[in-house]
């Protein structure tokens, strides 16, 4: 959390670069910053000045609505203003949105809400007086905006007079008989006005640029850039070339308020669609938040096959004398709200820049990030490739960044915003010493990379990891040889610890790490920090220690310590207890093991490994092994879904406990344990009259 005095310099920072490039991209036609980028830089303001109430000021970005009037225009003023949006990424940034209304109003508010696809166009107000199209204009700041009646009366799904709708339409949609008169008598002798956006299709900004190219014309950047240019054109007959599109999703009658008339944003819709507009057939009535996230779901994986580009969503309360109810807040309203997909880009801070040793022992520098969400994964580290990527990008630790991320691309770091500095940034050098080993770290001659000199850096902690996770060790899935090289190269882990810290944003910065492979990852590591003793002591690689050794020191440990589960400080306490003679006593033992086991445990090293363990809530259990135990010689099979524990670490106590964890029922089967949705297999188990245990009767057992 920043100081007071922090706040207020960031902030201006903040002000002073939005600026910059809103006047660069809404006055001179030029986008200098990608919008997500500048959307990013936006949020961070709005957050702080939350945090920061008393630092907002009537001339921050997040006081009024985007653009200014350009010069070539005539100006026009809005009857009323039109008025941006709040942005909000995700369903956390939704929920407190509502109960931010919620708080406002003191009252229960509808959970209806009317949720739209938010078309990525250009806003545009149409002033109709007694049916007839009198004047067209662009938002603008908000209150002022520019006349482009001549140029809006060359797109084809705009009515120069609306159409007449009957009673019985308008009833259908959910209007009172006398509330339809009424409309009628303002459209025949009075002002109305449609809002909506002004879009270019996806396939004529194909055929547009193919044409383009051949003619040797510019090419058009993108279709919100090209539908912004295609308004401003000071001749109508290139406007009328670019075929552009309008989308009705606001209808203003009169003088009348919100809800007068009309009631419903949904039948205002409706009400648009009657008058000869357009309005976008996805559009629905959403009951409540969970509603909402599920059209936001369906949208998003509807986004690549609409016609035309979106951003998003607006979810807007149904109830419209909700809004005048609510009103707005700064330059926004309370009563809706933009529910944007994630951008591929955003603005973070490099906290860090850290040194990753490769297989070959090359360095690579990762800059460690603030985490930020970039196109729905939270990313917290970036590649930076080599030492001459961070001299082209002049970064320094502390800088603000734009990091990029697309698809399952690795995230990266594109950009540099040097206004943002404050002073205190770092320059970055490259290590002389080896992060990893502390060897030497030289330069390659000819090439970019530096790399430590110690062949054994990389080799050496890679066999012990690979160890570590082994069938035969810890047995954990998905992690085989090159998943761990791969972590280990990059940097994310150094020790057998440092998996159990790893994050899905760390996984997500690697090559090939799609979003369900990270899951699935994170996944298994969860799932075995509950590791059998035996399985635990030959995994810590202990030189001369085998799988037979680790048997019998697990028995021994669980004869004398007698607790399920134990520690590894335990068998810290346990093992410095016992001395060199006494091992070396042991005929099942031996000289050479008696004295790696004494060593080992007194090393420095391996007592800060055991500790990181865990502190990661590593600990192990009786082993497979065990003799004796309660639940000795008993079969058990699982099926359906436990939940106080995960299958997987139920197996594992029924074989710590001497038992066998078997995946068919059979008729000489002890038990089959039964969690929620169980499959076939009770079935089954009833009809060969095994005994069934639930979970409660199965904690109870191996308890």
């Amino acid at each position: 959390m920043l100081t007071l005095s922090e706040a207020k310099i960031r902030i201006a920072k903040l002000k002073k670069e939005i600026d910059i490039h809103r006047y660069n991209y809404h006055v001179l036609d030029e986008e200098t910053i990608s919008p997500a980028a500048l959307d990013s830089l936006k949020l961070e303001l709005f957050r702080l000045e939350n945090d920061f109430p008393e630092l907002i000021t009537p001339d921050s970005p997040t006081q009024r609505v985007a653009g200014e009037v350009n010069a070539k225009f005539k100006k026009v003023v809005h009857n009323r203003p039109m008025i941006s949006l709040y942005d909000s990424f995700s369903e956390n940034d939704m929920i407190e949105w509502e109960n931010r209304n919620r708080n406002f109003f003191n009252h229960r508010l509808p959970d209806e809400y009317y949720c739209e696809v938010k078309l990525d166009g250009l806003a545009v107000s149409l002033h109709y007086e007694s049916g007839l199209l009198v004047k067209a204009a662009t938002r603008g700041d908000g209150k002022v905006g520019e006349d482009v009646t001549a140029n809006v009366r060359t797109i084809a799904s705009i009515p120069l007079r609306l159409r007449e709708p009957s009673i019985k339409e308008m009833v259908n949609i959910g209007l009172s008989e006398n509330e339809a008169k009424t409309f009628l008598g303002v459209l025949h002798n009075g002002e109305i006005e449609l809002r909506g956006e002004s879009i270019m299709s996806k396939a004529v900004f194909e055929k547009l640029n193919k044409k383009y190219q051949k003619l040797g014309k510019p090419l058009l950047a993108n279709t919100r850039n090209a539908v912004a240019g295609s308004l401003r054109q000071l001749d109508s007959k290139i406007t009328a070339e670019r075929e552009l599109t309008f989308y009705a999703y606001d209808l203003l009658i009169a003088d009348y308020h919100r809800g007068e008339i009309i009631e419903q944003r949904y039948s205002a819709d409706k009400l648009a669609n009657l008058l000869g507009f357009k309005t976008v057939k996805q559009n629905r009535v959403c009951q409540g938040l969970k509603g909402v996230f599920e059209f936001y779901d369906y949208i998003a994986k509807k986004r690549e096959s609409l016609p035309f580009g979106i951003d998003g969503t607006v979810v807007k309360f149904n109830d419209l004398k909700m809004w005048e109810l609510l009103g707005t807040v700064g330059k926004a309203p309370r009563y809706m709200m933009a529910y944007k997909f994630s951008a591929e880009q955003a603005t973070t801070k490099v906290n860090d820049v850290v040194w990753q040793v490769g297989r070959t022992g090359v360095l690579t520098p990762t800059a460690i990030l603030e985490p930020v969400n970039v196109a729905g994964a939270t990313i917290s580290r970036s590649t930076l490739h080599n030492f001459d990527e961070i001299k082209r990008l002049d970064l320094k630790i502390g800088d603000t960044v734009i990091i990029e991320r697309a698809g399952d691309v690795i995230p990266k770091v594109v950009e540099v915003l040097p206004n943002l500095r404050t002073g205190s940034e770092k320059n970055i050098y490259p290590p002389k010493i080896c992060p990893r080993c502390e060897g030497k770290v030289e330069r390659i001659p000819g090439e970019v990379a530096f790399r430590c000199v110690n062949k054994r850096c990389f080799a050496k902690s890679l066999r012990q990891l690979i160890h570590f996770v082994s069938k035969d060790a810890v047995d954990m899935s998905g992690l085989g040889k090159k998943v761990v090289e791969q972590f280990l190269s990059e940097g994310l882990i150094k020790d057998a610890a440092d998996i159990y810290n790893l994050k899905k944003s760390d996984l997500l910065s690697l090559p090939r790490f799609a979003e369900k492979k990270a899951d699935n990852i994170i996944t298994a590591i969860a799932s075995h920090k509950i590791i059998p003793l035996n399985r635990f002591i030959y995994a810590l690689g202990i030189r001369h220690v085998g799988q037979e050794s680790a048997t019998f020191l697990a028995a021994k440990i669980s004869a004398e310590i007698k607790r399920f589960e134990i520690l590894p400080s335990d068998l810290i306490t346990y093992f410095n207890q016992v001395t060199l003679a006494e091992w070396q006593e042991l005929s099942d033992i031996g000289p050479v093991v008696a004295q790696s086991l004494y060593d080992f445990w007194r090393e420095e090293h391996n007592l800060n490994l055991l500790e990181k363990l865990e502190a990661a809530g590593v600990k192990a259990v009786l082993s497979e092994q065990a003799r004796g135990g309660a639940l000795e010689g008993k079969t058990f099979v699982l099926t359906g879904t436990l939940t106080s524990l995960s299958r997987s670490e139920a197996k594992k106590k029924i074989m710590a406990l001497g038992g066998h964890a078997k995946e068919s029922v059979v008729r000489d089967l002890d038990y089959l344990v039964v969690g929620s949705e169980p499959g076939s297999k009770l079935a089954q188990a009833q009809k060969l009259g095994v005994k069934v245990l639930n979970e409660e009767q199965f904690l109870k057992l191996i308890s």
